[in-house]
């Protein structure tokens, strides 16, 4: 068994400790907030991981290091820029995986300077939120070198159900915002249909029925369709979060020069979406800017 540095104890942190810990590994975690230990995480110290007050001290010794934190900038801070970051204790031959979604130029720059220091990385970030993770099914993208990704292959099969080798490093990233693109594209689309259902005085559900069936029907309508339908707004996935990643390849492809037309309009959305509010709600909330 192996000894797992773990940092970022989230929504999505937590179950994916908690599957390693059934599988026998040694964790070593860490959460900005002290009082993480004693609240959200307690049982998973109960279970048997150790609490850090650092991301070096969680590092010392450690044969995989595992982040998942929201930003590029917050990866950096932990792995290598911050006050006893990861870097100053991190064993040679040690491994990163970050299943964080961040920029994939920030990815590269991050695993060049951790090279530096003889540690491997490996960009992993994940689909299928919370559920997924809970119930140990997240689809999994990695970027990295043939031999490290086969040995992050063996400890996060203990939460992902798919895990695919998309290139190096920089591309598990690459393939996470292209997943972005086309499901938030996606379910800007079920809330334009069912605004234009509304708009006719139609019955959203018969009218959700009838499309789900045809080719229009996906996963996201699958998903979207009845929250929207039935107004619940709940999150399952939160809009923040959504709209992080999406400005994010916004970004990325005006460095490029891309010409992404519905990316753009979908962003301008999502940018409503923030400033009224509903950061912490469901994606689906993208109806109610319509709506607005």
């Amino acid at each position: 068994m192996s000894t797992i540095a773990f940092i970022g104890l989230g929504n999505m942190g937590r179950p994916m400790i908690g599957y390693l810990l059934k599988a026998g590994h040694q964790l070593r975690i860490y959460a900005r907030r002290p009082e993480v230990y004693q609240n959200e995480a307690k049982h998973l110290v109960d279970a048997g991981a150790i609490p850090c007050a650092s991301p070096a001290e969680a590092a010392d010794g450690a044969d995989f290091i595992i982040t998942n934190v929201m930003s590029t900038q917050d990866v950096a801070e932990v792995l290598h820029a911050g006050k006893n970051s990861v870097i100053a204790t991190a064993k040679p031959g040690a491994i990163c995986i970050d299943h964080s979604t961040i920029d994939p130029q920030g990815t590269k720059e991050i695993a060049a300077i951790m090279a530096g220091k003889n540690v491997s990385y490996v960009d992993a970030p994940v689909s299928g939120g919370v559920k997924a993770a809970t119930e140990g099914t997240l689809v999994m993208m990695l970027g990295g070198a043939d031999a490290d990704v086969a040995k992050v292959k063996e400890i996060v099969k203990n939460y992902a159900k798919t895990i695919t080798h998309i290139g190096a490093v920089g591309h598990g990233q690459v393939a996470k915002l292209c997943n972005q693109i086309a499901q938030v594209i996606n379910i800007q689309g079920v809330a334009e249909s069912l605004r234009f259902a509304a708009s006719n005085g139609a019955d959203l559900q018969k009218v959700f029925e009838a499309i789900s069936g045809g080719m229009a029907g996906s996963r996201m309508l699958d998903l979207m369709g009845p929250k929207m339908v039935g107004r619940d707004f709940k999150a399952g996935i939160e809009a923040r979060l959504h709209a992080k990643d999406f400005f994010l390849v916004k970004d990325a492809a005006q460095a490029a020069n891309l010409d992404m037309p519905a990316l753009q309009t979908v962003a301008r959305q999502l940018e409503k979406l923030m400033d009224a509010g509903w950061g912490y709600d469901d994606t689906s909330s993208l109806l109610k800017v319509l709506e607005a």
